[in-house]
């Protein structure tokens, strides 16, 4: 097995919320500038440069006149980046080919877990419904063949033990 990596990402959506929200509270709800902002600072952010979208919200927090629900929009979301730029490093986790957005681990989840654990009637102890999961995984990792081949050759080894063990020729050479 390979080395194991983790990264705690954030996930870009709640991000994009975040920005909607702001875009809106400056634009408004069908003002022709949010899109525009919106996609602005989603592309700055998913290119690293988070803090430079930080530092611009809060100039537009000091330096220009908003009523009280655009700064307390604004507020809430320069809180948010702050508290989460740690995980908010989606241009090296592309780079990595991080996923950074869980759609694709939560629809994992559904088609490997939900779809078979969570039937009507089911009752399955955590033993053996992990067992039936990692079966699943590997079927759906396209491994099957691979680990086939390994599972036949240990379960060989464990009923006859280690064929070099039971050749008439290392009986012989032993005797």
């Amino acid at each position: 097995m390979g080395e194991r990596i983790e990264a705690v990402v954030l996930d870009i959506m709640h991000v994009m919320d975040y920005l909607w929200e702001a875009g809106t509270g400056l634009h408004g709800e069908k003002g022709k500038e949010r899109t525009p902002w919106v996609r602005n600072h989603a592309l700055a952010i998913l290119e690293g440069r988070v803090g430079r979208v930080i530092g611009g919200l809060k100039q537009i927090l000091t330096k220009q006149e908003l009523r009280s629900s655009q700064k307390k929009a604004l507020k809430k979301v320069i809180t948010y980046f702050e508290n989460h730029r740690h995980m908010m490093a989606y241009d090296c986790y592309l780079a990595a080919g991080y996923p950074i957005a869980t759609g694709l681990i939560e629809e994992t989840c559904g088609s490997l877990i939900k779809d078979r654990a969570d039937r009507s009637g089911s009752r399955w102890s955590s033993e053996g419904v992990q067992a039936v999961l990692n079966l699943r995984a590997v079927m759906k990792n396209g491994d099957w063949d691979e680990y086939w081949n390994y599972h036949m050759e240990t379960e060989r080894e464990r009923i006859y033990g280690r064929s070099s063990d039971a050749h008439p020729s290392s009986v012989a050479k032993t005797a």
